[in-house]
C-alpha cells in the first residue's frame, strides 16, 4: 500500500453523432489524430529511433487490484477539500456494463464533475501552416496504389474487413493513412474514446452536476502531420495494421479488468500510441498541456471545501508526470484505492461525512 503522499476556459462539448465513414476527409483526420493521442495499443512499433512513450513509466504503488467491487478511485485532498478521481480506459466497448454504486455515491455527494477533453475542434482557417500541412496530405489517388505489391494487398485486407473503399484513403502519408484506419476500425468494433466519459457526463448533468470539460483545437496538430517523418509514419501504419489483423480482443479485455477494479489488467491493453505519435511536432506538447490542463482543474477544485469528482484516462493519471504526479508533487495529498477503502471502512457509518 502506497504511503499518503504529500508532498482558456472550460467549455462542454458534446461529440458528434456522425460515423467516421460519413465524415469529411479532413474531420475524419482529425477524429483519428484525437483518438491517437488518447487511445492504447498493446504493443510497441517495431521502427526504431522513435521518441519514447511519455506513459510508459507507471508509478507502480498506484497500479492496484481493488478490494471492492467496481472500478476504482484515487482521492486527492488538501484541508478540507476532497476530489474523488475515477481512472478510465482510454478505448473501450460503446456501453460497457460497469457497477457504479460507489460512483453514484461519490456523484450524489459531489459539487461539480471534472471530465477529460471530449469533443474535437478542427480549425484551419486561422492556422495557414495547418491549411498548408493539410493539404500536403491530400492525394488524388487511394494511399495504397503507391505501396509495392505486398503493402498494397495487406492495406486493401485491412480496410475490406471494415467495409471501407481505397477513395476513403486518399491520402499521401502513412501516418495520416494509419490514423483513418485506426479510426474506422474503432468504428467497425463498436469501440469508443467516450466512454465511459460520455455516460458519466450525462448522470452528472441529471444530477445537476456542474461539468468542468475542455475543448482544444486540432488544426496545428492536424498539419503538422506532413513533417512526421516517412519512417515514423510507416512504423505507425505496421501498428495499426497489426492491430486490426489482431481483432478487438485486447482491448475488450482490458475493458472488463478495468470493470472489475483490476488496474494492471485495465492498463494491459493500454499502451500507448504516443511512442510513435510523439514525434509528430507538438504531439509532445500536446500531452503536456493535457495533463497540465486535467491537473490544473482539479487543483482550483482544491483550492475551497468540498468534494469534486474528476475523470482521467489510466495512463496519464498513473504515469510518472502524470496528473497525480505533478499533484502529489505539488503538496496534495494522494491516497490509493487501497487507503480509501481503510477509511471508507471506519466512516460509512457516519451519516455526516457522506463524501469521505
Amino acid at each position: 500500500m502506497l504511503a499518503r503522499f504529500r508532498s482558456r476556459r472550460p467549455t462542454v462539448r458534446r461529440p458528434s453523432r456522425a460515423r467516421p465513414g460519413a465524415r469529411r476527409p479532413l474531420v475524419a483526420l482529425g477524429v483519428a489524430l484525437t483518438v491517437a493521442l488518447t487511445l492504447g495499443h498493446p504493443g510497441a512499433p517495431a521502427a526504431q529511433d522513435l521518441p519514447p512513450d511519455p506513459d510508459a513509466a507507471l508509478i507502480e504503488e498506484l497500479v492496484v487490484t481493488a478490494s471492492y467491487p467496481g472500478p476504482v478511485f484515487w482521492r486527492v485532498s488538501r484541508g478540507e477539500a476532497r476530489v474523488w478521481v475515477l481512472g478510465v480506459p482510454s478505448l473501450a466497448p460503446k456501453r460497457q456494463d460497469w457497477e457504479r454504486q460507489r460512483f453514484e455515491r461519490y456523484l450524489a455527494a459531489s459539487g461539480g464533475v471534472i471530465l477529460p477533453f471530449n469533443g474535437l475542434k478542427v480549425r484551419l482557417a486561422g492556422s495557414p501552416a495547418a491549411a498548408v500541412g493539410y493539404l500536403r496530405l491530400r492525394s488524388s489517388r487511394p494511399f495504397e496504389v503507391g505501396r509495392d505489391a505486398g503493402g498494397r494487398a495487406r492495406f486493401a485486407q485491412a480496410r475490406g474487413r471494415l467495409g471501407q473503399p481505397a477513395e476513403r484513403y486518399s491520402v499521401s502519408s502513412p501516418l495520416a493513412a494509419g490514423l483513418m484506419l485506426h479510426a474506422d476500425w474503432l468504428e467497425a468494433n463498436a469501440l469508443t474514446t467516450t466512454d465511459p466519459t460520455k455516460l458519466i457526463r450525462l448522470l452528472a448533468q441529471q444530477g445537476g452536476k456542474p461539468v468542468i470539460q475542455r475543448t482544444y483545437d486540432l488544426g496545428p496538430l492536424l498539419g503538422s502531420l506532413a513533417r512526421t517523418p516517412t519512417g515514423v509514419g510507416e512504423a505507425c501504419l505496421e501498428a495499426v495494421l497489426e492491430e486490426v489483423e489482431m481483432g478487438p480482443e485486447a482491448i475488450r479485455s482490458a475493458s472488463r479488468a478495468w470493470a472489475r477494479g483490476d488496474v494492471a489488467g485495465a492498463l494491459a491493453a493500454e499502451r500507448t500510441w504516443e511512442r510513435c505519435i510523439a514525434a509528430t511536432p507538438g504531439a509532445q506538447a500536446f500531452d503536456a498541456r493535457f495533463k497540465a490542463d486535467m491537473a490544473g482543474d482539479i487543483r482550483k477544485a482544491l483550492a475551497r471545501p468540498g468534494v469534486t469528482l474528476a475523470v482521467v484516462p489510466l495512463r496519464p493519471l498513473l504515469s510518472e508526470g502524470g496528473v497525480l504526479d505533478r499533484l502529489r508533487r505539488e503538496g496534495f495529498t494522494v491516497e490509493t484505492p487501497e487507503d480509501v477503502r481503510a477509511s471508507d471502512l471506519e466512516t460509512e457509518a457516519d451519516p455526516k461525512d457522506p463524501g469521505s
